[in-house]
């Protein structure tokens, strides 16, 4: 028994929760022993309607039994493990792999099999990762999830979709309500997103048949964008798309928290890329802009001298940015921002995030904007600065690969030049390398 449920008990709370909890649990165990497929479909669904009655304390006691009562036995692991090592035959690894699989995934692949079992299993990941950090005996369950979730979520099962103002509207809602980039602020802003100039794509998984996983937001321009205020204009004019030479990713947003982890991003914009490819044939470049999430934390404690601190301190000023500019803060901020996004680290992958994801998939470090992003979150989070990535498409699989084996950031000269006169400390910023 949890330690919840036990001091419940004790102090007389909830026993109705108790008893749902057992009840669900109960319905676990006939659903493993069941060897009918429709009987096993019926217990699964009704598995899932009782899980979905729990409270929140509830589910806690379940995911804790979860824990208990479905993990593999550590002795029989133990006797597993040591006949393969003494004879590393394949039907020893058979035996061995039998053993260590733990009885959660045959009890998350038989609930599968309930109608929307599926989308009930991401909606119970999504609970379980707000609980993680405070029960990490919980680990093993999220580990399970992914692993069956990854096979059921890879590309074979992805239908990528254009996205139009013909698309069901309960579709084009969604949309308003997971943008997280840049939010929609309703039906006219969607509209002009979808306009002749635009392009949005999602991918759909046949299970989820109404619920977009990722989505990615595309204008097609004249000249790679530097500033986002001017794509958000609901009243912009819309432009011909023919005479566009430039597709700018400018938002892409993951919809599913339950699939937090599972990237879909990388195979999101290659195939993006392609389909514009195919309807423009004369787009020469495919470029985002992107937020920089993490520079204004990181500037809190840069290493730099004195005068540059001072010079960083009009930045505690929430109206530093109106009016004119002064020129050294500019520059510092710009060379600064390049260092960052080039130099400072998390291991041995950039800290920024954003970086991360565009780098990884093989996208080129091109451009620095100043007051790309005016905007109070833009100001907040990267004092008003975006960054333009650039896939190039006959490099990306070379950028890819150096990327993940040497930790190569391909940027261009001009943004390795910035971050060489970044006026950092040197004994600091060895240090933080």
């Amino acid at each position: 028994m949890s330690a919840g449920a036990f001091l419940r008990r004790l102090f007389g709370g909830q026993p109705g929760a108790d008893r749902g909890v057992e009840h669900l649990l109960s319905l676990c165990r006939a659903l493993l022993a069941e060897s009918g497929e429709y009987a096993s479909a019926a217990i699964a669904r009704d598995a899932l309607s009782a899980y979905q009655q729990l409270d929140e304390r509830g589910r806690e006691d379940f995911f804790d039994a979860l824990v208990r009562e479905y993990s593999p036995p550590p002795e029989a692991v133990a006797r597993a493990a040591a006949a393969y090592q003494n004879d590393p035959s394949p039907q020893k690894l058979i035996d061995l792999q039998a053993i260590i699989e733990p009885a959660r995934q045959e009890l998350f692949r038989r609930l599968n099999m309930a109608p929307g079992g599926t989308a009930a299993l991401v909606e119970m990941r999504k609970t379980l990762l707000k609980g993680l950090r405070a029960h990490p005996a919980w680990k093993v369950i999220d580990f399970d999830l992914m692993h069956l979730l990854r096979s059921w979520f890879n590309r074979g099962f992805l239908r990528l979709e254009r996205i139009d103002w013909r698309t069901p509207a309960m579709v084009l809602e969604k949309l308003i309500e997971y943008e997280a980039v840049h939010a929609i602020r309703g039906w006219w802003d969607l509209r002009r997103r979808l306009e002749g100039d635009r392009r949005c794509f999602a991918f759909f998984h046949p299970q989820l048949p109404d619920e977009p996983i990722i989505f990615i937001e595309v204008a097609l321009t004249r000249g790679m964008s530097g500033n986002v205020q001017p794509l958000l204009d609901q009243r912009a004019p819309v432009a011909s798309p023919l005479g566009a030479d430039c597709a700018m990713f400018y938002s892409i947003t993951n919809c599913q928290e339950g699939l937090r982890g599972i990237s879909f991003g990388n195979l999101l914009i290659k195939h993006v890329a392609e389909e514009l490819k195919r309807e423009f044939p004369h787009l020469r470049r495919f470029a985002t802009l992107s937020p920089i999430p993490g520079f204004r934390r990181w500037l809190a404690d840069v290493p730099v001298g004195a005068e540059y601190k001072a010079e960083l301190k009009r930045l505690e000023d929430p109206a530093w940015h109106l009016g004119e500019v002064p020129e050294a803060l500019q520059k510092l901020l710009m060379r600064l921002c390049a260092h960052y996004l080039l130099q400072a680290k998390n291991g041995v992958e950039p800290l920024d995030p954003v970086a991360r994801f565009h780098l990884g998939n093989g996208a080129s470090l091109e451009r620095l904007n100043w007051m790309g992003d005016s905007s109070e979150q833009g100001m907040s989070r990267a004092a008003g600065m975006m960054v333009n990535y650039v896939y190039w498409l006959a490099e990306v699989e070379k950028n890819h690969e150096r990327y993940f084996r040497e930790h190569f950031i391909a940027a261009s000269p001009v943004i390795e030049k910035l971050s060489r006169e970044a006026p950092l400390l040197p004994a600091v910023e060895k240090g933080a390398a």
